[in-house]
């Protein structure tokens, strides 16, 4: 095989395009869009004969501030695919892997020192081969599992208001640097060894229709969801809520308002991800509609 191996450029669209669709013919993969221009340093494609026979891409996804634990550990994830009648051609795939590890060490010169870094893949149970390729030819380790759930926004959606009345909630688009900065502090206060960032942010911010919906008392979010669209669906991410103000009603209530709002910008599904060992997060989602449709499994390897 004569392989070209290179970083996508805005000439390679309508490749891109043919690739993706018959990569996820008949069948449901995890696949990354390339992103921005800015993004496409971290993209790679292989070339032959003018087609576009393998993807990858590679992101920064958790970067852990200095003075967490010394257990905590930055993760960068990586996205892989070939055409479906190569998914079993390991030394292609190796020839794009090593363009991406490459990547994923430059990366990681931007994140502390201080904390190890996880080379981490995630894909459909149903993925067999490409998850054969990392388990077996790169020896990554079993991470975590996740649903994904999926809610019929035809169905009727019971509303849920917030019973204290020293909470108030509104749709917010968070146009400030400051914003940003106050709704980050509060997520990180649940999230601290997984914390969205700033870059993330702003990824989900570029999405079509995103709103971010912050339950506030006296100023500060004590909860918070986001939605937004990906391809012909809503999807809502990033749900939580203050420890002192679980049990209250407050989850279910994002959840409902977040899934009216995509259903009123015109969408006939909603998704959303969640651990597959949190059964309270499960039972949450399932009492507002949702099921589970598909399950990712996630692996690492250390980056060094």
């Amino acid at each position: 095989m004569n392989l070209e191996i290179r970083n996508f450029q805005e000439k390679d669209m309508p490749l891109l395009g043919d690739f993706y669709q018959k990569v996820t013919r008949d069948r449901k993969v995890v696949f990354w869009w390339v992103g921005p221009k800015e993004n496409w340093e971290n993209v790679f494609c292989a070339f032959e004969n003018g087609e576009i026979v393998a993807k990858g891409q590679v992101e920064i996804i958790n970067s852990i501030p200095d003075g967490h634990p010394k257990e905590s550990k930055h993760s960068i994830y990586l996205n892989l695919k070939t055409l479906p009648d190569l998914e079993l051609d390991f030394m292609l795939q190796d020839q794009l892997y090593q363009a991406l590890y490459d990547r994923a060490l430059e990366l990681k010169q931007y994140l502390s020192a201080n904390y190890q870094t996880n080379f981490c893949v995630g894909n459909f149970g149903t993925e067999v081969n490409n998850n054969r390729y990392f388990i077996e030819e790169k020896g990554f380790k079993p991470l975590n599992t996740l649903y994904t759930m999926e809610r019929d926004l035809r169905q009727p959606i019971e509303p849920v208001d917030l019973i204290h009345p020293e909470l108030q909630s509104e749709f917010w688009k968070m146009d400030s640097l400051e914003e940003e900065k106050q709704y980050l502090e509060a997520e990180f206060e649940i999230w601290p060894d997984d914390a969205l960032g700033f870059n993330r942010l702003r990824d989900y911010k570029s999405y079509p229709s995103w709103t971010a919906i912050p339950v506030w008392e006296n100023g500060s979010i004590i909860a918070s969801a986001m939605a937004w669209q990906e391809e012909d669906m809503g999807v809502i991410e990033d749900v939580f809520v203050k420890e002192s103000w679980r049990k209250k009603g407050i989850a279910k209530f994002l959840l409902t308002t977040a899934l009216t709002y995509l259903k009123d910008v015109g969408f006939g599904k909603a998704r959303l991800m969640v651990d597959t060992e949190n059964e309270k997060a499960l039972n949450l989602y399932r009492s507002v509609g949702f099921n589970v449709v598909e399950e990712e499994r996630r692996f690492y390897t250390e980056l060094v």
